[in-house]
């Protein structure tokens, strides 16, 4: 019999609420260091004295070389409420400044009182006529936390995408002392190879849950420093630069979430309904749920890729194909290849390769893309399209038609585009808002496929090292902030090669719905880690179906969804398509809820295991167990202990695959041990509980 790892981590996963605590700053030499007692913390409390007059803020930089913990209290300072239009959050403008050093430090702070969370970014500005001492080493957080009990710190992450199966595995470290733990992602991009979210858990039934919003290449360092005191700073990996004469520079945003629980799923689960509440895009001031789409019977025959081969007719009629057998989705999605020059095979050209001719291909679109948009709005369907605008190509349109906007590294074909230029990118902008009006597109999907870092530094100033890397991720949120201006129910899905730049300033704004490009799209079980491994700290995200067997299919089940079914295809049966979508119309509520991995963290990439996770509303008392036994794993049984129940109280227990299996178990009977079995090697189980009153 195969049982989920529970010796070591029952403690951390299934316990029930503890110690509360405040936070009380107090300096040290060279940050902040911060005391956690057993009172409940007050994040605006927390935020008063964290900045607190005559204390080193919980930030730090260097200034000339100079060491910002040595000056920047005699630095004039000014502590401002602003006015909050949103519901339990405080906002304050926290200014440290210099007439002698000619800088200005506007710290923006966001407190969230539901919550017990903070955020914070800072801007520097050179308030004098001629150009700054250089700013180095800027630490958005710089502090040391001290807890009441002495012990083991583990840090709690994931990966981040690799395009591969281990995509968002989650990993576990016991941090020993004076050992030091380095993270930052690869290319440019803020969730590539590492991932921007930290649970770190103290000894004492507390903890705190850190994430980074910078969409470019952040650094965070983690240190255990005695059994009591972590340390942990982040901020731009590379800069290194003076400001000019009334230059502004904003720098990446820190949060944190402080949770207190034996179980450090709790704060897991705090962090995912912060997210759900303050950190998600908001349409008519209330959550905007991401869709279940749909594409047009994706990928023709060779040599057409994506999209490079649809026309106009082909895309209305499936729409009506689809609407024929009850398959309609929320939004019908447009991918890559519907533009000029990406069907001119005989050239070489893909879509790949033509990315800058952001026209219309009027071949097999001669009248645009809104004839496509009016059929999916005739069946009540939205209308998303693929874009790329950051990455352009040698020769085409806007390559030709406005070179210098173009940053290009070697002698390779791919330019990036300049969003740091101000001129080019509101160019970009009106560009963009004018295919979406005239096109009838209702969402905007932004893919990213290529590594910016070294456009950046082969385009920096003398002395200005970071600087285009700066202007681009500004601009590229001005970008973004623009459209969802402009269009007030537009949905952004952020595409990066898949989940390559998912952070606290792209979630706010966007989610990504094709997560990962991990190419086996007929391998359910590198689906099945991904959900797994996101779900710790991320409710929104999404991923494409091709199979309809339950395996498959559960597998890719999350807050969002793509199907590519061939509804052309004579060997599949649309029945079981919509038999796919009842069921998955039954259960995606409950992936906006709390969240309980069942097996452990060690190699889920592994054919011979199993992987279960339960997902439970506290409103109701009602969740799902999802299970999946692999094609190699011999055990056809596996005991998981569930989470989040009510003490004292009955579930009954209820299969999505027999209509005639039921169970009656207690809370305590569900937190001990629950078996779970699955008859056949590559099978899965999909259960519902509800509280029986």
């Amino acid at each position: 019999m195969m049982t989920a790892n529970i010796s070591n981590s029952c403690k951390l996963l299934f316990a029930t609420l503890s110690l509360l605590f405040v936070l009380l700053p107090e300096l040290s030499t060279a940050q902040q260091k911060i005391r956690y007692s057993d009172k409940p913390v007050v994040i605006t409390r927390w935020i008063h004295e964290a900045f607190a007059k005559g204390k080193t803020p919980p930030f730090s930089f260097e200034l000339d070389g100079k060491k910002s913990s040595d000056f920047i209290k005699s630095w004039d300072y000014s502590f401002e409420k602003q006015v909050s239009t949103e519901v339990n959050v405080v906002k304050y403008c926290i200014t440290y400044e210099s007439k002698q050093a000619g800088l200005r430090i506007d710290c923006e702070v966001e407190g969230y009182t539901d919550y017990d969370a903070v955020k914070w970014l800072l801007h520097f500005t050179n308030i004098q006529d001629a150009d700054s001492k250089v700013i180095s080493h800027v630490k958005v957080i710089d502090v040391d936390f001290e807890y009441a009990r002495s012990g083991d710190f583990i840090l709690h992450t994931a990966d981040g995408n690799h395009i591969s199966k281990a995509d968002f595995h989650p990993r576990s470290l016991v941090m020993k002392p004076g050992e030091e733990h380095q993270f930052f992602p690869e290319g440019g991009r803020s969730s590539e190879t590492s991932f921007p979210f930290f649970n770190i858990e103290s000894p004492a039934n507390q903890g705190v849950v850190f994430s980074i919003g910078w969409s470019g290449t952040w650094i965070s360092d983690f240190m255990k420093k005695t059994d009591r005191v972590i340390s942990f700073s982040s901020g731009m990996k590379r800069f290194e630069s003076y400001l000019k004469s009334n230059e502004t520079i904003r720098t990446p945003s820190m949060c944190l979430l402080f949770w207190n629980a034996e179980n450090r799923m709790e704060g897991h689960n705090k962090f995912r309904r912060f997210v759900l509440a303050h950190q998600s895009r908001k349409i008519d001031g209330k959550f905007a749920t991401y869709p279940l789409s749909s594409g047009f019977n994706y990928h023709d025959p060779e040599p057409c890729t994506e999209y490079s081969c649809l026309t106009e007719d082909y895309a209305i009629a499936m729409i009506r194909r689809y609407t024929q057998f009850g398959l309609i989705p929320e939004v019908y999605w447009l991918d890559a290849g519907w533009y000029s020059g990406a069907a001119n095979f005989e050239q070489g050209q893909t879509w790949a390769n033509t990315v800058g001719n952001w026209t219309v291909d009027t071949t097999r679109f001669p009248n645009g893309l809104k004839p496509i948009a009016e059929e999916a709005h005739k069946v009540g369907a939205k209308f998303m399209v693929w874009f790329e605008p950051e990455r352009v190509i040698e020769g085409t349109q806007w390559a030709r038609e406005h070179p210098e906007w173009m940053l290009r590294h070697g002698d390779g074909d791919w330019l990036l585009f300049d969003l740091g230029n101000r001129d080019a990118r509101k160019w970009m902008t009106q560009k963009i808002i004018n295919l979406i009006r005239e096109n009838g597109i209702d969402y905007y999907r932004q893919d990213f496929n290529m590594r910016p870092d070294v456009y950046w530094e082969a385009n920096d100033e003398p002395g200005r090292i970071g600087m285009k890397e700066v202007r681009h991720i500004e601009g590229l949120y001005a970008f973004w902030d623009d459209l969802l201006t402009e269009f007030p129910n537009l949905l952004i899905d952020n595409c990066a090669s898949g989940g390559r730049r998912l952070d606290m300033e792209t979630i706010p704004r966007s989610a990504p719905l094709w997560r990962s490009d991990y190419y086996h799209y007929d391998d359910p079980d590198g689906y099945q880690g991904h959900t797994y491994g996101l779900n710790f700290f991320l409710p929104l995200h999404g991923t494409g179906i091709l199979q309809t067997d339950r395996y498959s299919f559960r597998s890719s089940m999350s807050s969002a969804l793509i199907y590519n079914w061939k509804i052309t295809d004579k060997s599949v049966s649309y029945i079981d398509m919509q038999n796919c979508l009842k069921e998955y119309a039954s259960v995606r509520p409950y992936y906006y809820e709390d969240y309980y991995p069942l097996v452990g963290i060690e190699d889920l990439t592994r054919d011979n295991i199993w992987i279960a996770y339960q997902l439970h509303r506290p409103t109701d008392e009602s969740g799902i167990i999802v299970a999946f036994r692999r094609e190699k794993s011999p055990d056809d049984r596996l005991t998981v202990q569930l989470g989040g129940l009510k003490k004292d109280e009955n579930y009954l227990i209820t299969s999505m695959d027999d209509e005639s299996f039921k169970c009656l178990k207690s809370s305590k009977e569900l937190n001990e041990g629950f078996d779970l079995m699955i008859e056949e090697p590559r099978g899965s189980l999909l259960l519902k509980y509800s509280i029986v009153k």
